[in-house]
């Protein structure tokens, strides 16, 4: 192929859907894949819901997932070339100025203008679904344009897309109904037809069109969220399009060069927003050390701030690694910061005496146990407490002896003031040995209440 034009054509009526930018990235891949052009076209003919915002919102979501365009378009910019066209099919007699009662106010009388449909059958051939046959006698004579300085949505897309000259229409299949009417207005205006490609939608877990409810929602919001642009990209990418590789994981240039639109599903791809999830982890797992960090900490900082917890940013770096295990997308950190599954590491827990034993084990026996561990935790040297396993040595052989469950599950209280935690000898590790042994004291003065 030679000469590939595309375009991206949103409309600036809403904020950067999940649909929207699954229509992007087919056209970037098919684009790209044979070295063609993109254009941007911002369709805001809609001047009622049309926003310079929501504009910005489309341009800023692709640029985050990655894509990129080599032309840019407003239709509002390009009011002159519809009016030509227009007065080009108003003049040859195959549109008409029509008189009619408004839809918006009764009694009111306004001009429309409507094409001359000739009533014939349209045949044509779309890379994904075969040859498609419409009778265009159903559609009547159609509205093109409110005035000749008011074209509707028909009328502009067939005009840019000739005047851009796009080669190929790659949309959703809730298009296909609009083909024939765009067709009719290429006939009429002796314009070339593009090739179409109509690829099936995302769908709901019920197999239902993909709404915001299931996944459907503003690209801004996975973005918040704290997804990655190169995860969802993917993501959304392979949803519907098996790889000759058939690999799920792949950068965008490994996509591009096994990109072909063949290749597309016939029927819709369910939007799995736990698939979306286990991407973004491959993803993050991908990072290194140094990356992550920049990702993580500054959410982790702002979750504790809410709840009250002094930030220390040393101690949020030690712990990078257990949150690196637990989490699947940013808002993982956010929800278990919120849950106070973090504190510990930052400020002594407040302890309940009552659930400081094992259940089963009364307090003397846990004082026991407690002052026992204090003991061989506190005769370590302070350089012991940078390996988790040399900490868990010192106390094995007395936890195996008396009873795991009877002593470190107080021991974990006390350090976490949780029933459930990392492993307590890692707690330790972090923490530290002076605080270790501070929270073990605090923990044998609440039994002593008991």
């Amino acid at each position: 192929m030679s000469n590939i034009r595309v375009r991206f054509p949103p409309s600036p009526t809403g904020f950067c859907h999940v649909g929207t930018a699954r229509m992007a990235v087919l056209n970037y891949l098919f684009a790209r894949k044979h070295g063609g052009t993109i254009v941007f076209r911002s369709e805001d003919t809609d001047k009622e819901r049309s926003s310079p915002e929501f504009e910005e919102d489309i341009l800023d979501s692709l640029k985050w997932l990655g894509l990129s365009w080599d032309e840019f378009y407003r239709q509002s910019e390009r009011t002159e070339i519809y009016r030509a066209a227009l007065r080009t099919l108003i003049d040859e007699g195959k549109a008409y100025v029509s008189e009619e009662e408004s839809k918006k106010e009764a009694g009111v009388k306004v001009r429309i203008i409507r094409l001359k449909n000739p009533g014939t059958k349209i045949t044509f051939t779309d890379i994904i679904r075969g040859d498609i046959t419409f009778d265009t006698t159903e559609l009547k004579d159609f509205a093109i344009a409110r005035s000749d300085v008011d074209p509707l949505y028909h009328l502009a897309v067939v005009v840019d897309d000739a005047d851009m000259k796009i080669t190929h229409v790659i949309r959703g299949e809730d298009h296909i109904s609009n083909t024939p009417r765009q067709i009719l207005i290429q006939e009429a205006l002796g314009y070339p037809r593009p090739v179409y490609a109509h690829y099936p939608l995302h769908l709901s877990a019920d197999r239902s069109k993909l709404s915001k409810r299931t996944g459907d929602v503003a690209v801004r919001s996975y973005r918040e969220k704290g997804y990655l642009g190169d995860a969802l990209l993917n993501y959304i990418a392979v949803l519907g399009w098996t790889p000759p590789s058939e690999r799920e994981i792949l950068s965008l240039d490994e996509m591009i060069a096994e990109f072909e639109l063949k290749d597309l599903h016939k029927s819709g791809a369910v939007f799995d927003l736990e698939k979306l999830r286990w991407y973004n982890r491959e993803y993050l797992l991908q990072k290194t050390d140094e990356e992550f960090a920049v990702y993580a900490l500054p959410i982790l900082e702002d979750a504790l701030k809410e709840r009250g917890v002094a930030w220390d940013s040393a101690m949020g770096q030690n712990i990078l690694h257990i949150i690196r295990e637990r989490i699947s997308v940013g808002d993982d950190i956010k929800n278990f910061a919120a849950e106070g599954e973090f504190d510990f590491f930052f400020a002594d827990p407040l302890l309940d005496s009552t659930r400081i034993p094992q259940k089963g084990v009364g307090a003397t026996d846990t004082t026991r146990h407690l002052e026992a561990v204090r003991q061989l935790l506190g005769d370590l040297a302070e350089s012991a407490y940078r390996d988790a396993e040399t900490i868990k040595g010192a106390v094995w052989d007395y936890a195996t002896a008396e009873g795991r469950g009877a002593v470190l599950w107080p021991l974990r209280y006390a350090l976490t003031g949780k029933d459930k935690s990392p492993d307590p000898f890692v707690v330790a590790h972090i923490i530290g040995k002076e605080v270790t042994l501070r929270r073990i004291d605090s923990a044998l003065k609440n039994l002593a209440n008991v």
